[in-house]
Order: structure tokens, then sequence, then C-alpha cells
């Protein structure tokens, strides 16, 4: 069997262990995901029609702010998937199967490989399962495209792949399932700092910066362009480099972990 064939085959099958486990113990998962959920709701029905009328500077638009809402909270369901991708990496490498792989004839980065694929395919789900619930309550694409809709996927898909990469180094780097739910907080945060919920102008000027530079926020507003036709600029381009170079990043920092001689 070719190299390309064997790992191919050994990763096919670490995902298919990821799944089940992820189906044996919902909990995470569905903890992860109620968060997001809550959040559109919340600032739905409780915060819509004062967030609106802040935003507009007119009267309370609540169905105007759901279709503002809703790209970022579907950034922020990615961001809290994936914490899920750094705790089972760090239960793995604390409970000794890592160290049984290893002495087994199966391809060494079919682990992560299963782990990040398994991931993605889980942020994908969660994503689905909250866009119902935003088009339920009222979200509503105005004139996309079926491109622009092939390409608000793709962008989801490339900031899953990118996140899970970084959650699956600090799962690695992390020496429990606590440390490592910890470390990836940031990945939930984030998005709080980002243009989710309030545009950049409104923020003090202070903090516009912080807003404006950093990975969430190019990634939302090219979403945001890409369902409701708004102005995406240089923000394309930007959420792309974002995700590759944290991809790069944390494909690099994973492998450099993974691989190091266990203690």
């Amino acid at each position: 069997m070719s190299n390309l064939a064997l790992a191919v085959r050994d990763s096919t099958t670490m995902l298919r262990r990821n799944l089940l486990h992820a189906r044996r113990y919902p909990s995470l998962t569905l903890n992860l995901l109620l968060t997001p959920i809550v959040l559109l709701l919340l600032f739905v029905y409780v915060f819509g029609d004062v967030m609106s009328a802040g935003i507009g500077g007119g009267g309370a638009d609540r169905s105007a702010y759901i279709a503002y809402l809703v790209p970022g909270i579907l950034l922020m369901t990615i961001g809290g998937t994936v914490v899920g991708a750094a705790v089972s990496v760090s239960i793995d490498m604390t409970e000794g199967i890592i160290a049984r792989f290893r002495t087994m004839a199966i391809h060494r980065g079919s682990v992560l490989v299963g782990h990040v694929i398994g991931s993605v395919l889980q942020s994908v789900a969660s994503v689905v399962l909250v866009g119902a619930v935003a088009v339920a309550i009222g979200f509503r694409s105005t004139n996309a495209t079926a491109l622009e809709w092939a390409a608000a996927f793709g962008l989801l898909v490339l900031v899953a792949l990118a996140l899970t990469w970084i959650a699956v180094g600090m799962g690695l780097a992390s020496p429990n399932a606590e440390a490592a739910s910890n470390n990836a907080l940031p990945l939930i945060l984030l998005p709080f700092l980002s243009s989710a919920f309030v545009p950049i102008d409104a923020m003090p000027g202070w903090f516009q910066p912080i807003a404006e530079y950093q990975p969430f926020t190019p990634a939302i507003e090219t979403l945001r362009g890409l369902l409701l036709g708004t102005e995406i600029g240089h923000n394309g381009w930007m959420a792309v480099v974002w995700c590759l170079g944290l991809a790069v990043l944390g494909y690099r920092w994973s492998v450099s972990l993974f691989n190091r001689d266990p203690k």
C-alpha cells in the first residue's frame, strides 16, 4: 500500500473514531452550541430594538438587526465548536491513547487529521443548525446569488479549518482538558471584540484598531457582504490571508508538538 493510500485509510479510521466519540458524548458539543443560540435569541429579542435604533440612528428595526447580527453569530459558532477539538486532543494526549498509537503501524499524521476533519464537520453542522434557528426567527439573505452562497460556505469552511488547527495546537500544549478549554477561550471571546454586534464606527476611537485588525472582523464583514450585499472592500482578501496564515501556523505548531518525544 502506498504512503498516500495508507494516510487516507488511517485518517478515515481516526475520523470515524472522533465522530463516534462526538455521538456518544454529545454534552460538550451541545454546551458549546447553546452559547451562540442563546446569544442570538438574547440580542434579537431583548436588545434587538435598542441595538437597531442605536446603529441605524433612527427608529427600532429588529429585522434589520437580525440581518446584521447573524453573520457574526455564525462565526462565533465556529469559534465555540472548535474548543471541543482542543479538549478532545488534550484528552487523547493525557489518557495514554496516543502512546498506544505510536506503537502501532498507522500513519503518524492520521491522528491529527482525524481530529481536524471531524471538528470541521462538526463546525459546519453547528453553523447549519444555528443558521436554521436564525431563519426561523426572521433572518433572510437579500439578493445573494448561488455563487455568493458558495463563497460564503467556502469562507465558513476555511475559517473552521484555520481555527481548528489553532485549537489542536492548544490542546497539544495543554497539560489537561480543563487547561485546554481555558486556553481556547480566546476563540470564543474574540468575536465579542469584533464587528459582530455593532459596527466598528460606533466603538470608542481607541478601541477601533483592536476590533478592526483581528481575524474575526474581516471574516464577519466578508460573510455579511456575501449574504446581505453590503460592501466587502478589502475585507475579502484580509479574511483569506488571516485564515491561511492561521491554518499554516496552527498546522506547523501542532505537528511540532505532536512529534516531540514523550516525557
